[in-house]
């Protein structure tokens, strides 16, 4: 499903962030992402989307080298392949959450009706007439959750998703995440510092200098 190759890249103070780092995700894989501050997490999954271009190294989807895109091409990758999850939510305040959730519909030329079932996923029935302004941020991250995975996308990047919440709601939205990943046949990637998190995925790895280690929380 995804292959990173040799992949390098630095920052313009000439830091190196990643250094011929290789991996391959397999579909239907749900793996965690763990390590330092500044070790590169979230330079990785900005890679991963096209988001940032790696300095050397190729970055495949499907067996597809997204160097070899054009910009239209990224974005309709993006679009119809990836969701993404932030915790920072990104939710836009002046749409209601049957509108927020039905956005990648939209952008994908596909029916809408499908956004209220997906709010009933994640535990929302009945708020899709609701605006941000009227939710907890749990609440919220649930809508981030719905709108991630509308459009089943074949790859799920998830950036420290509960870095705002308390530990019980944290842990509730992670089986969520994960229980409609599986459901929808997704692949998935979270980055996250908390052991707690890591653990309800497949898998947990570790980046450092030297690249992704198996890593054993304890």
């Amino acid at each position: 499903m995804l292959k990173l190759i040799n992949i390098n890249k630095g920052y313009a103070d000439g830091r190196q962030v990643l250094s011929n780092l290789s991996y391959c995700l397999n579909n239907g894989e749900y793996v965690a992402i763990m390590g330092d501050s500044g070790v590169g997490k979230s330079t990785l999954l900005n890679l991963i989307a096209g988001l940032d271009k790696p300095d050397t190294g190729e970055i495949l989807i499907d067996d597809v080298a997204i160097s070899s895109l054009d910009d239209d091409a990224a974005t309709r990758l993006r679009r119809e392949k990836f969701g993404f999850i932030f915790q920072a939510f990104y939710i836009l305040p002046h749409l209601t959450l049957s509108q927020n959730v039905a956005l990648p519909l939209l952008l994908n030329g596909v029916s809408i009706e499908a956004a209220e079932q997906m709010l009933v996923a994640v535990g929302l029935q009945g708020r899709g007439h609701h605006f941000p302004r009227q939710l907890s941020g749990g609440e919220l991250q649930r809508v981030a959750i719905a709108r991630a995975l509308i459009h089943r996308p074949k790859l799920v990047l998830a950036d420290e998703p509960t870095g705002n919440l308390d530990p019980d709601t944290a842990h509730e939205i992670l089986m969520l995440m994960r229980t409609e990943i599986k459901a929808n046949g997704a692949s998935g990637i979270i980055v996250t510092h908390s052991k707690a998190a890591a653990a309800t995925a497949d898998r947990v790895l570790v980046l450092t200098k030297d690249g992704l280690h198996p890593a054993v929380l304890n």
